[in-house]
């Protein structure tokens, strides 16, 4: 099996390991502790392996073409962060799912969106240049999303001091992948090690969403009618995401290989890198975790339509 065959059908991967962990705590409910103690190294391995195939050290080759760079910056740092504020505020949501819709959806995506583009027909050479400057803004920019768009209930559940190990689980693989990168460009043959790196964001996503549903299975089935009302939200995200490129192309004149890139970029969000702080918050707070890892699923099922309708209907 090729890696392009293995992330074209991923969705049934974490369908599948979610089952499992679903399964597994259920019928051994003890073994929590031990899952939640394993899910912090693989999300370090998780992060390292994705952060490795961005090329982190080429943020203004991202510059270059003026007009697609601010498609997505305009996209993903203006208008959607609108877009996820306009659906918390109708939608209502208790501060906990608040803050765990607010948490994916103000981050935009920088791995998978990558193989997205290219089942799409997307512009993947442009794709993998706007990546890092993406990962730079959405760090930076996070924390004044969440100041203006989040009560005050949730941001006073953080006590800040202890959310400097999910700091650290983001931070030091995003630098031991620049330290890797900037090696590998001095040593061309260890280019390899990128290669073989690249297989393993799947397996390793799909054993962090194992170790969050066994871990969270009583979460779980204690909040599934809290569950089920994020899925509306998550569909309008997509549709909505989608349509919006489609208005911005228009606007800023992009080709169309470079309109499907921004939809899939639009429609993509950065789950796993904002997974460390849900995870952290304090006892009772644990449902914003299942949130986003439900609202990664959504995604997949979602970006399973983007690669039909948006290169056949919406970007021609």
């Amino acid at each position: 099996m090729s890696r392009f065959t293995l992330e074209r059908y991923q969705v049934w991967v974490y369908l599948t390991a979610i089952t499992l962990g679903l399964a597994t705590g259920t019928v051994w409910p003890g073994l929590g502790p031990a899952l939640e103690a394993l899910l912090w190294p693989t999300l370090a391995a998780l992060l390292f392996a994705t952060f490795l195939q961005v090329p982190l050290l080429h943020v203004r080759d991202a510059l270059r073409d003026r007009r697609f760079a601010a498609a997505v910056l305009l996209g993903n740092f203006v208008v959607l962060p609108l877009l996820a504020w306009a659906l918390v505020e109708a939608f209502d949501f208790d501060p906990v799912v608040r803050l765990g819709v607010l948490l994916v959806l103000l981050v935009p995506c920088t791995d998978w969106f990558i193989t997205f583009s290219q089942l799409g027909k997307g512009d993947v050479p442009r794709a993998i240049a706007i990546t890092p400057l993406n990962l730079v803004l959405q760090l930076v920019l996070l924390p004044l999303y969440l100041w203006l768009m989040a009560d005050a209930q949730s941001l006073g559940s953080w006590n800040w001091a202890t959310l400097a190990p999910a700091v650290l689980i983001v931070l030091v693989p995003l630098a031991g992948a620049a330290v890797a990168e900037r090696w590998m460009e001095t040593h061309p043959k260890a280019e390899g090690l990128r290669e073989n790196m690249a297989w393993w964001p799947v397996p390793l996503l799909a054993l962090v969403v194992f170790l969050i549903a066994g871990a969270q299975v009583g979460t779980v089935l204690d909040a599934m009618a809290q569950l089920s009302t994020v899925l509306p939200v998550f569909v309008l995200f997509l549709v909505a995401a989608a349509l919006l490129a489609k208005g911005i192309a228009l606007q800023l004149g992009l080709p169309a290989a470079q309109g499907r890139t921004l939809a899939f970029s639009l429609g993509t969000r950065n789950s796993f890198v904002v997974l460390p702080l849900a995870l952290l918050l304090p006892a009772g707070w644990e449902l914003a975790a299942v949130v986003i890892v439900v609202q990664s699923v959504v995604e997949l099922f979602g970006m399973v339509a983007y690669v039909w309708v948006i290169p056949k209907y919406l970007f021609r």
